[in-house]
């Protein structure tokens, strides 16, 4: 694992931070890997605990994260927007989710994840799924 490259979505964040069912292989990967974190992951981390838990434990959750070993990817360049929009374009996905796996493909980088929507995207994408919650 360790020449892996790995770039981490909202759902993973999620899953190491409310220790879910999958965080172990998040920290293994934390620990052994080359991790990239979207912005909007960090974006989408902070609403989602505002509306859930509050404002106070969401920027006690950032704060945390902005301490992960990760490189923070804050900007989108133009081939990434061009990669998100067909992926948009072309699958059934949301756009935030067009745009993590647009970053995933243009760092080269395995997406970390425990969301279906992304099995869509398979052949285009690499990547691999904590476990699913159960519905």
């Amino acid at each position: 694992m360790s020449h892996n490259r790995y770039l981490l979505d909202t759902s993973a964040l999620l899953t190491l931070i409310e220790d879910e069912a999958g965080a172990d292989q998040v920290e293994q990967v934390l620990r052994q890997a080359e991790v990239w974190l979207p912005w909007l992951a960090l974006l989408e981390t902070s609403y989602i605990t505002q509306q859930e838990q509050g404002a106070a434990e969401a920027e006690h959750r950032y704060a945390l994260i902005k301490q992960l070993p990760v490189t923070i990817l804050w900007d989108m360049d133009e081939p990434t927007l061009l990669t998100a929009a067909r992926l948009k374009a072309t699958q059934r996905i949301s756009l935030a989710d067009a745009i993590i796996a647009a970053l995933a493909i243009r760092q080269n980088a395995i997406l970390l994840h425990k969301d279906p929507e992304f099995e869509v995207l398979a052949e285009q994408v690499s990547l691999e799924a904590l476990p699913y919650k159960k519905s």
